[in-house]
């Protein structure tokens, strides 16, 4: 098994860091918390850099880094943080500022959610990974990630109204 040298760990900060942002401000909430924790986990992942196989994709192990400090900070901070924000709209827009608008009451309500409702659906849908490597990720069933998808989105969509599924108000 051969051995990840200083180089290779720049190397992949640059190439991966900016996805790996977007991942974290999914997970966080705010892009300063994603920031401190993206440094957290490559600083732990920098700690343990030397010992990988240079033959396997370090990302993975990144990546579920990112997922268990979101947890795990949730976990101890134990306050709900209510951001208010303008309702959204009720009748569905065609203008691109819409769908901009729509996103953004979107990513606030994926906010809302529980740390682990919310790494499930931001691996299973923005990082688009299968229910298997989801679960692998996170530590858990299949099962698991089937059930707190089903329910992060029921709760999603009870939270948007009508927005959440624009398909069905279509006439």
């Amino acid at each position: 098994m051969a051995r990840r040298d200083d180089e290779s760990f720049v190397k992949f900060v640059t190439e991966r860091g900016t996805a790996l942002l977007r991942t974290a401000s999914l997970l966080c909430g705010a892009r300063s918390d994603a920031e401190d924790i993206l440094q957290t986990a490559l600083e732990k992942a920098y700690r343990h850099w030397g010992k990988l196989d240079t033959e396997s994709d370090p990302e993975p192990y990144v990546r579920r880094i990112l997922v268990n400090l979101t947890v795990s900070r949730a976990r101890r901070w134990r306050v709900l943080r209510e951001v208010h924000m303008p309702s959204p709209p009720e009748v569905p827009s065609a203008s691109e500022t819409a769908t901009v608008e729509l996103r953004g009451v979107l990513i606030e309500e994926l906010r809302r959610l529980g740390p682990r409702q919310r790494a499930v659906l931001v691996l299973r849908y923005w990082e688009d990974m299968s229910e298997a490597d989801t679960a692998k990720m996170l530590g858990c069933s299949v099962g698991t990630v089937k059930s707190q998808a089903a329910r992060g989105l029921a709760r999603l969509r009870e939270r948007m109204g009508p927005s959440a599924h624009p398909a069905s108000s279509r006439g």
